[in-house]
């Protein structure tokens, strides 16, 4: 970087000459660095499935960065998981106290609105940085199905399927090419389990997918089984054979 940039590289408040912010940028970068996550759009509701690397010890029950929001609420996350989980605490908190004001479930919009706006107010104050995540926002409201990325910048948008994370670009192309709006529960699974296996250094099992759905006729978020994910890969494996290689 030249040194007349770099006290702009230093300021998030302040516009480089040519436009930009790069504290906002180098805060995208990290989401890009880190493992894949996926959410798809289907008839049957919504699946949401992340990529986790364990270590040899550790305890891998409980999925690090897919959490439950309200009950027909998910979110996954790729970047700075504790930044996720400071977002994720304050939609609960806004999400029940929503329900407590209007007696209602919250909309799936409103939460990624609402997020989104709070990522945005940390581009534009002296004292704080940008959030280094962008979250899979997918559930089942009024409206049926939705699902909106959120990421550093403060944009939120509506998606059929999307990636975020390491690869998410190849991903992308992938689910463009693969993805179809009358696809079942089921299926949407295997699509997700097929697209981790695009980008993973692990082709096979699913020890590493951590994966959750909320179907649109209970509207219940819920994780899903690792036996159901083995059976998703083997039909990823079959489906999608030249994905895998």
């Amino acid at each position: 970087m030249m040194p007349q940039q770099q006290g702009y590289d230093r300021a998030i408040t302040v516009f480089s000459p040519d436009g930009r912010l790069y504290q906002v940028e180098y805060a995208i970068e990290t989401v890009r660095r880190g493992t894949l996550a996926v959410g798809i759009k289907n008839k049957g509701g919504i699946i949401i499935a992340v990529e986790e690397k364990p270590r040899k010890l550790q305890i891998s029950e409980t999925a690090q960065k897919i959490f439950q929001v309200d009950e027909h609420i998910g979110v996954a996350a790729a970047g700075y998981i504790p930044d996720a989980r400071s977002q994720v605490d304050d939609a609960r908190f806004f999400s029940q106290s929503s329900k407590m004001i209007y007696d209602e479930p919250v909309e799936v919009e409103t939460i990624a609105k609402h997020l989104a706006d709070q990522c945005q107010q940390f581009t534009q104050y002296a004292g704080v940085r940008p959030f280094g995540v962008a979250l899979i926002i997918g559930g089942v409201d009024e409206h049926g199905s939705s699902l909106y990325l959120t990421d550093p910048s403060g944009t939120y948008i509506a998606y059929d399927a999307v990636s975020i994370g390491s690869g998410s670009d190849v991903v992308a192309d992938f689910l463009e090419k693969s993805y179809s709006q009358n696809m079942s529960l089921d299926d949407a699974g295997a699509l997700a389990v097929a697209a981790i296996y695009l980008v993973s250094e692990e082709k096979e099992g699913s020890k590493h997918i951590k994966m959750s759905q909320i179907k649109a006729d209970t509207k219940k978020f819920e994780m899903i089984p690792e036996d159901q994910i083995a059976k998703y890969a083997k039909i990823a494996k079959q489906k999608y054979p030249s994905e895998k290689k």
